[in-house]
């Protein structure tokens, strides 16, 4: 099991009662520490001459490390345990986000205006001018989050239920980080014609469309067929989001070892969504040389059991990712925990970047290699250069739906990813610091303003 630092993912609090006698308090904390646990706050809850009541949050590292810390803490003469609080689990009790209305209605002509009889004249000018719905309805600054489960985070076809909790997440970032008012829209079904259908009937609602956790290859037809079908805009996250934001990552790292795109080598594992739609947008970045390896080696045009997207990046050699990685000078993954060796590492150019995205657990853990790579990024927040889709998907819709652009192209992406490698001040740029901070508020802004540009350049802005 891969020894990972403890986070907030992993979170509990333990409510304790403790003699209330000098040095009980610190021979609790000397187990928590003993155990591997990470504080955080402390609080006291109740105290008498005997006994004090006490909260204290600890950070672990897994469930099975959490389960470790308590059992310690358990097993201390005269300390009870009275209550274990799992806080990832508390904050998603009762959902995540709810619905709020914008106007207040204290009387009766209120009443008239919101709803009916006066609700019917608004409906009547929509009726005769179909554009209105975007003046006087919530379609201009509403996304749906449609996803079928089918490709859960890492962790695979949970099934539409169970996809739920991310949707949410989601949705309370695109309020967060750009005023987006977002829904979960989770189908009970994985067919394809059947997804394409609902979205397509439940479109008149919404301003754009964000697909999302849609396995592969199925997510490439449904995103096409979709954006042919709709003049909305439609995005797959986990194709065009994780590519903008690697983009980004990679225009920075590029210029600490002063390695220019068109010369560089790169390996990607992983030849899913994310994968097929990185290579492809490091294309139009101007990189020429791309090895894709996805879990039985290289995509080779001797395989029989490639697919149309995995074809696109075949190449006549053959071999295992160890062989594909020797002298690369980028290896972006977007596959599995572990796959990468230290020697993996070695074997790269000098001066090599490693982007590790496999989440929760990367392909290799950074502590591993920080002495052989010029730069390292993860999907994960507690390792330095977090590559996260945050800074990309609020930012592209916010700017699509301001200028009501009819779809989201590949020069929105490119424009997005410079936005946003722009943000980080040269005399700042550092191999721990190549992308902004997620919380940065700067970043959504800068993602929508070039957005627009970009859908003003090509002709598909309507506003």
């Amino acid at each position: 099991m891969a020894d990972l630092t403890p986070n907030s993912s992993f979170s509990l609090t333990i409510r304790l009662e403790i003699p209330n006698r000098v040095g009980m308090l610190a021979t609790v904390t000397k187990a928590i520490a003993t155990s591997g646990g990470n504080f955080g706050q402390i609080d006291l809850i109740e105290q008498t001459r005997s006994v004090t009541t006490r909260d204290i949050t600890v950070d672990a590292a897994s469930t099975e490390h959490a389960e470790t810390i308590v059992q310690a803490v358990k097993a201390l003469p005269d300390i009870k345990v009275l209550d274990v609080y799992d806080r990832t689990f508390n904050l998603h009790r009762g959902g995540k986000i709810s619905i709020t209305s914008r106007i207040q209605l204290k009387s009766v002509s209120d009443l008239a205006m919101a709803y009916t009889p006066g609700v019917g004249r608004v409906c009547r000018a929509i009726a005769e001018n179909p554009d209105d719905v975007y003046n006087f309805t919530i379609k201009r600054n509403t996304v749906a989050i449609v996803t079928d489960g089918s490709a859960v985070l890492g962790l695979g076809n949970l099934g539409a239920e169970a996809s739920l909790p991310v949707m949410e997440g989601k949705a309370m970032l695109f309020k967060e980080f750009a005023g987006i008012d977002a829904f979960p829209i989770c189908l009970a079904t994985q067919d394809t014609d059947e997804i394409v259908r609902t979205v397509k009937n439940l479109a008149p609602v919404f301003g754009g469309v964000n697909l999302e956790d849609i396995a592969a290859p199925r997510c490439f037809e449904i995103e096409q067929r979709l954006r042919e079908e709709l003049d909305i805009p439609v995005f797959h996250d986990d194709q065009h989001g994780t590519a903008i934001v690697t983009l980004a990552a990679l225009f920075n790292a590029l210029k600490l070892v002063q390695k220019p795109m068109e010369k560089i080598r790169i390996v990607i594992n992983g030849a899913g969504a994310a994968g097929v739609a990185i290579a492809r947008l490091l294309k139009k970045a101007g990189a020429e040389t791309i090895l894709m390896c996805d879990s039985k080696g290289i995509l080779s045009t001797s395989r029989t059991d490639l697919n149309d997207e995995k074809l696109e990046f075949a190449v006549k050699g053959q071999g295992t990712l160890a062989g594909a990685i020797q002298g690369a000078d980028v290896f972006i993954g977007v596959s599995a925990p572990g796959v990468l060796t230290p020697e993996m590492v070695r074997s790269m150019a000098s001066y090599s970047i490693v982007f590790a995205m496999a989440n929760p657990i990367p392909e290799i853990q950074p502590e591993l290699v920080s002495s052989d790579v010029a730069v390292m990024a993860t999907g994960r927040s507690d390792y330095p250069n977090q590559i996260n889709n945050v800074l990309a998907f609020p930012g592209v819709f916010r700017g699509a739906l301001d200028c009501r652009a009819k779809s989201i192209t590949t020069s929105m992406y490119l424009e997005a990813a410079n936005a946003i490698a722009s943000l980080v001040n040269p005399k700042d740029l550092s191999k721990e610091h190549i992308v902004p901070s997620v919380f940065d508020e700067r970043v959504a802004g800068a993602v929508a303003a070039a957005v627009q540009r970009a859908a003003r350049n090509e002709g598909i802005a309507r506003s």
